[in-house]
């Protein structure tokens, strides 16, 4: 096979074919391949939104109870939508495709060590209820909390289904964060059960899931009565009588049929903690119908969802994308769903390649930064493996960047494969400007139109909607729309002033800014707030400095990002010790200490890539950090900025390590 993967060759491409036509051959078999249909949609959606949403979810969805009203807004920014009718989202994403799909593969799933699974509809419903069962007997019910630090496994999925069948509203936390942090996670939410493992592969090692749960609750989680543990690995692991309880032993006295609590439209489905700019991790608040439709459209629209495909998600459930793209987008519309446990480069980086040709993915959908370190590995990994199968690319995470979108679509799609490139937030719940893979031309680094319904727009710091073209500004959403958050648990008010306060109201604030070219395509430029965007993982600095600070040898610390052509972002830190400064500010002993304490802190994700020792901070004589300096020196840019106001303007020299 031939790849072409030159820098003239990209540079090329970036000047001379910016836009990139849908693939004819995937044009044909296209769900939505006309301009004239794509605009029936948009023109139904601007025509009456609440009408568009309405008849969208009386055709998606499955409902108990049909609901009369669309949407109360009579208290903003506090929306409901279908608020008086009922339903299931278990019953949607199984019992109603027992009919016809019973025998269909619902989840295949390969672990890091080549272990192979197979669950059907008929499997993981019957799997699903004996959970739900299970949850029951324990003493779980409707409204009740359950926290779930899972490997990526059917289990997983599993329960959070059961969860949903049951009324239980779940908590995932991702895998590889820290004690400490499922600690905060579980106490915020003050869950009834926690559902673990011993432990998960992860980069051929063990991660000890378990061991972490122990630590978090050998001090404090008082609500949690229970702990089911999932038997992975075969670890040995220490068991609490009266509190945990192997997931095999719970479902041994549970019926495989459990019917489904119906529920209202606004009951909420889960918290996912996410990180914010100031304070603890915010627990964003989802709902039940208003969700589940905005999964289900997405899927089609999106990734134009077939029944012959076979799809792949790599995101872990412990984030929005494995919740809406792995747990219930795809279950919801009766397709076969493929879930790896592992890391991509075990044995080596042809891994996912390999995934792809021997389970026929035909739905590929990742993050940039895995992308950027395949195509870092060479082209002779995907070489290797027949890709035929596949039919559509995703990208989710953070913006690509072009020259990582362009390998991706010649090695791996062999430009026979559309590039949907999409912008959404845990907050929003699903797509909210991404192209229809049939219809709209893609370039390079754009996340192009905004889909059917939502009404997103750039305005300046006034509000005020920008139209010159490629001037950047504030990215708003103009409109409610079913599936976007519904508060913070537990501190609505942080709700209100962090996404509604800046414009009074009158817009959702998604803390990105962004532009619009004259093609009306939109291009996402960073994160206007504190929160950094590494890996496609979104963590705010305040909780990584205070991380740092409370390591006994640090006084102060300040938190910036960088670019970084694997993860999108770098943490970068400044540091003030409560002794003396290093000599140049470098300190490796005591750089990787405090990693690792960050790292025990928060998880490894958080930890710093870099960390540079100051006398003290830039600050101004309020005592403001002046965070765009830092930023500045971290990427190296030259600064512009006046530093008149600084307090003590000779640290600059310092902090760029002249000193």
């Amino acid at each position: 096979m031939t790849t072409i993967d030159t820098k003239n060759t990209i540079d090329s491409i970036l000047h001379e074919e910016r836009s990139f036509p849908p693939p004819s051959e995937f044009v044909k078999h296209a769900s939505i391949n006309s301009t004239q249909a794509l605009d029936a949609l948009y023109q139904s959606a601007s025509n009456n939104h609440e009408t568009f949403w309405a008849s969208l979810a009386r055709k998606e969805i499955d409902w108990h109870r049909d609901f009369n009203n669309t949407l109360d807004a009579s208290n903003a920014p506090h929306y409901r939508w279908f608020y008086d009718g009922t339903l299931n989202i278990s019953y949607n994403c199984l019992d109603r495709h027992l009919a016809d799909r019973a025998d269909k593969t619902a989840i295949i799933f390969e672990g890091e060590r080549g272990d192979v699974q197979r669950l059907s509809y008929q499997e993981l419903y019957h799997a699903v209820c004996r959970f739900a069962n299970a949850l029951k007997i324990h003493g779980i019910g409707c409204g009740d909390r359950v926290v779930l630090y899972m490997p990526m496994v059917p289990e997983a999925v599993i329960a959070m289904q059961a969860c949903a069948r049951i009324g239980a509203i779940h908590s995932v936390v991702f895998g590889g964060f820290s004690a400490a942090a499922l600690k905060s996670r579980i106490e915020d939410a003050a869950a009834k059960a926690v559902i673990t493992a011993d432990g998960g592969y992860r980069g051929g090692k063990i991660i000890a899931l378990k061991a972490a749960c122990d630590e978090a609750m050998a001090e404090g989680c008082a609500s949690v009565d229970t702990v089911f543990v999932l038997k992975r690995t075969g670890a040995d692991i220490a068991m609490k009588a009266g509190r945990d309880v192997y997931w095999h032993d719970a479902i041994k006295p549970a019926s495989d049929d459990c019917p489904p609590e119906w529920l209202n439209s606004e009951h909420p489905l889960f918290l996912l903690y996410t990180s914010g700019s100031t304070g603890a991790p915010k627990g964003i608040q989802h709902s039940s119908a208003g969700y589940l439709l905005g999964t289900i459209v997405t899927m089609k629209w999106v990734f134009d969802a077939q029944d012959s495909d076979i799809y792949w998600c790599t995101a872990d459930v412990g984030w929005i994308t494995g919740h809406s793209y792995v747990a219930y987008g795809p279950l919801a519309l009766g397709m076969t769903l493929f879930m790896y446990e592992g890391a991509p480069t075990v044995p080596d980086a042809g891994r996912f390649w390999k995934l792809c040709q021997d389970h026929n993915i035909t739905v590929f959908y990742t993050a940039p930064t895995a992308i950027r370190a395949l195509m870092k590995a060479g082209d002779n990994f995907p070489d290797a493996y027949d890709l035929s199968s596949l039919r559509l690319l995703g990208s989710v995470g953070e913006p690509i960047n072009p020259e990582a979108w362009l390998w991706y679509h010649r090695v791996i799609g062999k430009q026979r494969c559309p590039i949907v490139d999409t912008w959404w937030q845990t907050e929003t719940g699903a797509h909210v400007i991404a192209p229809i893979p049939g219809v709209i031309a893609t370039k390079p680094g754009s996340c192009t139109r905004p889909l059917p319904g939502m009404d997103v727009a750039v305005v300046d710091e006034k509000g005020n909607e920008i139209k010159q073209a490629n001037q950047g500004g504030y990215l708003v959403i103009k409109k409610p729309w079913p599936f976007m958050l519904r508060t913070i648990w537990g501190d609505d008010k942080r709700y209100c002033e962090t996404y509604w306060q800046r414009f009074n109201n009158k817009y959702y604030v998604a803390g990105d800014s962004a532009r619009r070219d004259e093609d009306g395509y939109y291009w996402i430029m960073g994160r206007i707030d504190d929160v950094l965007n590494v890996s496609g993982h979104r963590l705010g600095t305040m909780e990584i400095e205070s991380a740092l600070v409370a390591n006994d040898k640090v006084a102060e610390a300040a938190v910036v990002g960088r670019p970084d052509a694997l993860t999108g972002e770098a943490i970068f830190a400044y540091v003030v010790l409560k002794g003396e400064r290093p000599a140049g500010g470098i300190d490796k002993a005591l750089t990787t200490e405090l990693q690792q304490w960050v790292s025990k802190q928060i998880g490894p994700i958080a930890k710093p890539k870099e960390i540079r020792y100051a006398d003290n901070l830039p600050k101004t004589r309020s005592g403001k950090i002046m965070r765009r300096l830092l930023r500045a020196i971290a990427s190296g840019e030259t600064i512009t900025q006046d530093t008149s106001t600084l307090e003590n303007e000779a640290i600059l020299e310092q902090l760029q390590g002249k000193q």
